[in-house]
C-alpha cells in the first residue's frame, strides 16, 4: 500500500471511523484543489484550512467548534466554484458527524 509522506501506517481497530472519513473527505478537496488550474483570490484560505483539518484529524477527535469554524472558512472561500461542490459536500458531512458543538455562554 502507497502511503503520502508523513502518513503512518494505524490499524483499522484504532481508528475513529469520523476521523477516517474527514481525513478521506479533505484528502479528496486537497486533490481537487491541487489540480484546478484556475486561481482565486482566496484559495490559500481553502488550502490552510485544509491542511489545518488534517492535522486535527490525525491528532484524534478534534474539538467540534474548531472544525465548524475550518468547514466555514473553506465554504466561504470555496464555495462558489462549482467544480468543488461534491468535495466540500462531503467535507460538510464528514464534520457533521462530530456533531454539535457544545452551547455555552455568549460572551
Amino acid at each position: 500500500m502507497l502511503r503520502s509522506v508523513g502518513q503512518r501506517r494505524v490499524s483499522g481497530e484504532d481508528v475513529d471511523p469520523r476521523v477516517a472519513e474527514l481525513r478521506s473527505a479533505v484528502s479528496r478537496l486537497r486533490r481537487e484543489l491541487a489540480l484546478h488550474r484556475v486561481e482565486f483570490a482566496d484559495r490559500g484560505i481553502a488550502e490552510d484550512e485544509l491542511a489545518a483539518l488534517d492535522a486535527m484529524a490525525l491528532g484524534g477527535v478534534p474539538e467540534v467548534r474548531r472544525l465548524r469554524r475550518s468547514l466555514l472558512l473553506i465554504a466561504g472561500s470555496i464555495g462558489s466554484v462549482s467544480a468543488f461542490a461534491d468535495g466540500l459536500a462531503a467535507v460538510r458531512r464528514a464534520v457533521e458527524r462530530f456533531g454539535t458543538p457544545p452551547q455555552g455562554p455568549v460572551g
